[in-house]
Formats: structure tokens, sequence, C-alpha cells
């Protein structure tokens, strides 16, 4: 029996704003048909099947994708001007159904409160959600709705499959990303230095999971609103080469880097390497020192991949040669069991010595999780660094 799962919802109020989530949950014990019990109110909204706008709202959704903890996931995303949410603190109820084709006597009810600070009423920019559900294989019917405390409206309604793409070939991982509207109010730069290595540093080829991890890390990252400008320098730990690199561009060249990660070679062994000790730790500092001193310093660097487990870290002298950064740093570590891998790796020693942030991704509600804190941290930091940098200048 194929039903829909939570996730919990992740909610970024772009402004800067912070915003009291509570858990995301089925409804009536299993969420299921008629024991559910609903607002009257809410249950017409969902039957009629009628979009309405009494909140301006703007729903967009994406075809599920099999996640690299290998269930298939549905999202959605949401955006609310903030000048619709201003005044006193005000309180926003999502509820929605999911409704399998195949047992459409059996929905799935789902809800999430979200507690909305006080707003200025000249406030600009918008509230932006996230959100999604787990899917089974099969088709699905989405009946959704968001009300304020002033029992304003938003409703969407929509249809999606999550079915297992047989002939899919490696390449569709790097189709080129379909364009994004973006916020055109001082967007952000951002730079990611990205190790493409398999969660098993003994193991001689790059798995298909683990770069399917690694690709919804950075699509995730570019279909953000908020950032404008992308550099990226996509390299392998355990090979230590830069595969490739991007410097300041409007988008993610992903038919580029799943080019160049054909030249990847896993498993074969430099004897000049072999020859020299610590030769990993001596590839990671030097790409330390060449990327965090930047000519033209990004909103944010972010290191993103598996744990690199090397038998020595990067020494405090070889961090200190880097000196002051100006821009917050953050490492989306990949790490589909954290259990049994709790420790630090030495990405994450270098990250803690710039007083960086360490996020740990196993699934994908934690992705969605960590580049929504992220960037939303970015972008209320920003005008105060920048007056900094300008200060000491």
């Amino acid at each position: 029996m194929n039903y829909a799962q939570p996730v919990a919802l992740v909610l970024a109020v772009l402004a800067g704003n912070s915003a009291q989530l509570s858990a995301q949950a089925l409804m009536g014990g299993q969420g299921r048909g008629p024991s559910v019990v609903l607002f009257s109110n809410d249950r017409a909204v969902l039957e009629a099947g009628d979009p309405r706008k009494d909140l301006p709202c703007t729903v967009t959704h994406e075809k599920p994708v099999l996640g690299f903890d290998l269930k298939f996931h549905a999202s959605f995303d949401v955006s609310v001007p903030l000048a619709e949410l201003s005044g006193t603190e005000n309180l926003l109820t999502i509820v929605f159904r999911v409704i399998p084709e195949a047992e459409k006597d059996e929905p799935r009810y789902f809800t999430q409160r979200i507690r909305v600070p006080s707003i200025a009423d000249e406030a600009k920019g918008e509230a932006f959600l996230q959100g999604g559900f787990e899917l089974g294989e099969g088709k699905y019917h989405i009946d959704w709705l968001i009300r304020d405390r002033s029992e304003r409206v938003c409703s969407s309604y929509w249809d999606v499959e999550a079915a297992l793409a047989v002939q899919a070939s490696e390449f569709e991982q790097f189709r080129e990303e379909p364009p994004v509207e973006r916020n055109p109010d001082s967007p952000l730069s951002v730079k990611m230095l990205v190790n493409f290595a398999p969660q098993n540093s003994r193991s001689a080829s790059l798995q298909p999971i683990d770069v399917s991890a690694l690709v919804s890390i950075l699509r995730t990252i570019a279909r953000d609103p908020r950032i404008g400008k992308f550099s990226l320098v996509a390299f392998n730990m355990q090979d230590q080469k830069v595969l490739y690199r991007q410097e300041d561009s409007d988008k993610i060249d992903f038919p580029s880097i799943g080019k160049a990660l054909t030249a990847l070679k896993l498993g074969t062994v430099d004897l000049g390497k072999l020859a020299q000790k610590h030769s990993d730790t001596e590839f990671l500092a030097g790409l330390l020192r060449e990327e965090l001193k930047c000519d033209k310093p990004p909103d944010a660097l972010i290191f993103a991949g598996p744990k690199a487990m090397l038998d020595e870290n990067v020494s405090h002298d070889a961090l200190r040669e880097v000196g002051e950064i100006s821009y917050p740093i953050f490492y989306m570590n990949y790490n589909l069991s954290p259990q049994q891998v709790p420790w630090r790796d030495s990405i994450s020693h270098a990250i803690k010595h710039f007083r960086g942030t360490e996020y740990t991704i196993s699934r994908p509600r934690d992705l969605w999780y960590a580049v929504s804190e992220m960037v939303s941290r970015v972008a209320k930091s920003r005008p105060t660094r920048r007056a900094q940098v300008q200060g000491v200048q």
C-alpha cells in the first residue's frame, strides 16, 4: 500500500524575520479518511477544488524525485508578500491532503501551524515556505490550502506521479536547471567547494547514490531565489584534484560538471603522491589557501561533500596563513549514517577554525532545512557585514 508520509516543512522569511514552527503532523491519528476532523471551512475549500487567493500567495510544485535515501519526495514552494502579513503576530495554518489514485477512499491529511512575528507595515519582500512529503510509487492528487488568523485563504490543487525512470541515464542527473525567477533586490553571491567523493573512501568508483545526493545539494541551493551569483569548485579529495571550476555565473552549469566527472578515475595511485607523506592534507590546505582568499569575496562560502577522514588534519599554523575571513562559511556534510561516523572530519576541523557552521545532511528534509536556514542567515547578516568591511577600508 502506497501512503504519503510526512516531511517537516521549513519556513524562511526573506527579509530575515524569524518564525516559530510546530512540527507537520498527520491529522486524526493515521491521518486517513473519515477519521479526520477538519474545520468546516477547510473541508469546503479542499472539496471545492477552485483555487483561491483571499490571502495572496504563489504555490509551485516539483515533480517527485527519487531522493538519495531511495524514497520519492514531492515538494512545494509557497511565497506570500510580507505586506500581507504585516502588523501584530499572525498565525498561518497549512492543511493539505494527498489522495492515492489507487486508493481514493484513503487520503492522508497533514497540518502545519507557523507563528509569524510582528512585521512592519512598510516591510518589503516575500515570506518563503518550502515543504513536501514522501510518496510510494504511483499517482496522487493534492488538495492544499493556507489560511491566516483573519481566515483569509490561499488554495491550490495539483496531480503528481512518482515513477521509476528505468532508462534514465547518468547524464540526466546533470541536466540543465530550469530558469529561476531571482530576487532582484541585491541578490546574494555564494561560492561552493564540492567534494565529489563516495561515502566509502576506499571505494574505487563514485556511487550513483552519492552523485545524486551531491547534485541534490547543488540544485537546492541553485533554486533559492535569493541567490543571484554562483562560483563553484568541484574537487575530489581522494584523487587530490580540482575537477571543474566556475566563476561568478548567473547559474550552475550542471552539464559541464557531469562532463568533468567522467575524467575522475578513483582507485588509481599516483606514485609521486604516494611517496609524499600526508599529500591529501597538503592538498586540502592548498585548496583552503587558494579558495578562501578572494579578490571579490562572496556573501558566503559553502563546502559540501561526504566526510573526509584524513590521517592528519590541516594544522592551525596552515589555517592561520589564510588570515581573517570577512564572510560566513558553512559545511553541508553529506552523511547517510551519522550514528556510525559521528566524529569530525578534516574539513569540519578547518571549518571550525573559521567559526563556520556545519549541517549534517542525511535525508532530503535535512537539506531543505539547512539551505533555508543558511541562506536566511546570510541575507540577514549581509548589510552589517558589508558595513564592517567598508569601515575597515
